[in-house]
């Protein structure tokens, strides 16, 4: 097997999986909305909103995609684009990338945004198609050039010609629509908001366990490894984070001539995407907490989760070995919610596959190496200790 990865493309943020997990409801919610459109060519709108790293892009490609193909075997010419406006500055910006869409050698200038309006009728005329758009982070769109662009396409038809626009607006923001004039407003009613709540962990474990079954050859990702990396991604909600993790983790397998990821990989990565603070708070632990840190991070140097025994009795030999008393079992019980406070450490109870209920810990955001290497140079290990 040559390196981890089987295509690295799945990884993508531009990739857009056949179907997305956990997304049902929002998916069937869309596809209730634009019902009008295939059935009457009615057009629709609709406004997602959402927490970064929710779905909302993701879900709004693969819904454009799917409509486009379902009217296609209907018989009717359904064509969309989507924008960012972040990317996009302004209205005219916006409205030149629309128009490539149609015709990517459209001059970037020369053009005021009446005559760009008329060329894109005249396209969709001409094309016999109706046009989807949607506006990705509209709030920077509406920032900067208010919402005539917005109130353009909701009145679309009213302006005469054969050619129809349905408007798909994204923000992370639930009041964006409240930057609208009123008459572009009254088009998103209630009903046609659709919100994205932040993934919880179970959710993010199904979404990295799908996306290395994409992108790494099999048996390339243990399933310990998906379960660290959906704990690295929980307490945002961020499948981007899963996705983001899994590229730097399969990247720091290969950099090694591993045949797989390891929890160690993981950990590196997640350094990477989601930097810390962590020298300031190892620099503010005493003694005894950096013994019962070190103890865990020996443990985990060769796997994801350590259970608490494990961690106990590497720490009562840490202390043998730095001539320190161990505490006993209730006090270090105490550091262990300590460490886990300050995130340098993740305990939580265990899950399916492990006998009785136990706490199993992980350390998240540093390589169990390295965090090895520095506790025992602040303890001032001695030369030569095992």
């Amino acid at each position: 097997m040559a390196g981890v990865f089987r295509d690295r493309g799945r990884l993508s943020f531009d990739f857009v999986p056949d179907r997305l997990l956990h997304r049902d409801r929002q998916m069937q919610r869309l596809q209730s909305l634009f019902r009008p459109l295939l059935q009457a060519s009615t057009p629709s709108t609709a406004f997602l909103h959402g927490f970064v790293g929710s779905g909302k892009t993701h879900l709004s490609r693969r819904f454009t995609m799917d409509f486009a193909k379902a009217a296609a075997e209907a018989g009717k010419g359904v064509e969309h684009v989507l924008v960012n406006c972040r990317q996009r500055m302004g209205d005219d910006a916006v409205l030149l990338a629309i128009l490539k869409k149609f015709d990517d050698r459209f001059p970037d200038r020369g053009f005021s945004m009446t005559e760009k309006l008329q060329t894109l009728r005249g396209q969709l005329e001409r094309h016999k198609v109706h046009l989807i758009v949607t506006l990705d982070e509209i709030d920077t769109l509406l920032k900067k050039s208010g919402p005539h662009l917005v109130y353009t396409f909701t009145r679309w038809s009213e302006e005469g010609g054969r050619s129809t626009v349905s408007l798909i607006l994204i923000s992370q923001k639930p009041d964006a629509l409240e930057k609208l004039d009123a008459a572009s407003r009254s088009t998103f009613r209630r009903g046609n908001v659709v919100e994205f709540p932040k993934y919880d962990r179970r959710e993010l474990r199904d979404i990295a366990r799908l996306r290395a079954d994409l992108a790494f050859h099999p048996g390339a990702v243990p399933n310990e490894v998906v379960d660290l990396v959906a704990d690295a991604a929980a307490e945002d909600g961020d499948a981007r984070r899963v996705i983001e993790i899994l590229l730097y983790a399969g990247q720091a397998a290969e950099d090694e001539g591993a045949e797989e990821v390891g929890a160690e990989h993981v950990r590196e990565a997640t350094g990477e995407v989601h930097p810390t603070y962590a020298e300031e708070r190892l620099e503010g632990l005493d003694t005894t907490r950096k013994l019962v840190l070190l103890a865990i991070a020996r443990k985990a140097r060769k796997k994801a989760y350590v259970t608490t025994g494990e961690a106990e009795d590497a720490y009562g030999l840490a202390c043998e070995e730095f001539g320190e008393k161990k505490r006993a079992h209730t006090q270090f019980w105490k550091y262990i919610r300590e460490l886990d406070a300050l995130g340098l450490i993740e305990a939580k109870l265990s899950g399916e596959g492990v006998v009785g209920k136990t706490t199993i810990i992980s350390v998240p955001e540093i390589p169990a190496k390295t965090l090895v290497q520095r506790l025992e140079a602040s303890l001032g290990k001695r030369a030569g200790a095992k």
